[in-house]
């Protein structure tokens, strides 16, 4: 039997037409990502977000067992879609390098996607901001899966190591490590105290333009 979620019975019928079942979970999915991107995970509750959906409040327990399930779902597709385009550019940057791509090549593939995803004017930058909740406010799920799941990153530590044979393995991983932390500290709240301090000198509109700065400055990092 599911919980009682404020009060409510949740065991109350829902629709079971295959296509109204695909409907309402994809508004939860939508409604429950927006909202706690927005707000925060604990300060939004499964009556936030069916209320933002327009669906019944049994929804959640319904398609997805609990808010805690509901919060993996979006975590696991959000990061299985950013790792895929990842793994996608590594790939076109493979082919284009005969199998043997330089360091630039590796960390434009490494960088460029999540910085994509962050545009304002983008279409994923809800999606991204969820991410980024999920490092200081996600599940212990989401936490041990951020902590041990590093397949997406083997790929790129492999390539490097094989780009830099004149580096000790440990650097390699030190900087890629650092490389990262490229994308986790550049959000665009960051961007715009960098603008203040330097009166402006540093006002970024085109996301390609930033990637590039970012990649300059991981690259250095690797070939001195």
């Amino acid at each position: 039997m599911p919980e009682d979620i404020d009060g409510q019975d949740t065991a109350e019928p829902l629709p079971l037409n295959e296509a109204e079942a695909v409907a309402t979970r994809n508004l939860v999915f939508v409604a429950a990502e927006r909202l706690f991107a927005l707000h925060g995970f604990q300060g939004v509750s499964v009556r936030d977000i069916t209320a933002e959906a327009g669906v019944n409040l049994a929804s959640i327990n319904y398609h997805f067992g609990s808010k805690d399930a509901l919060l993996f779902d979006i975590f696991n597709r959000r990061t299985t879609e950013l790792n895929r385009l990842r793994a996608k550019m590594l790939h076109e940057a493979n082919s284009a390098h005969a199998g043997k791509p330089p360091v630039r090549a590796i960390l434009h593939a490494l960088i460029a996607p999540p910085v994509l995803w962050m545009d304002p004017k983008g279409e994923r930058l809800v999606s991204v901001q969820f991410l980024i909740r999920a490092r200081s406010e996600g599940t212990h799920q989401m936490r041990d899966v951020l902590r041990s799941d590093v397949s997406h990153l083997r790929r790129f530590s492999d390539a490097l190591l094989a780009a830099c044979p004149n580096l000790a393995p440990e650097e390699v991983y030190w900087r890629l490590h650092f490389s990262l932390g490229l994308v986790h500290n550049n959000r665009f709240a960051e961007l715009d105290r960098l603008s203040t301090l330097s009166e402006g000198l540093t006002r970024e509109y085109e996301i390609e333009r930033l990637i590039a700065r970012m990649v300059d400055f991981a690259e250095a990092g690797f070939l001195r």
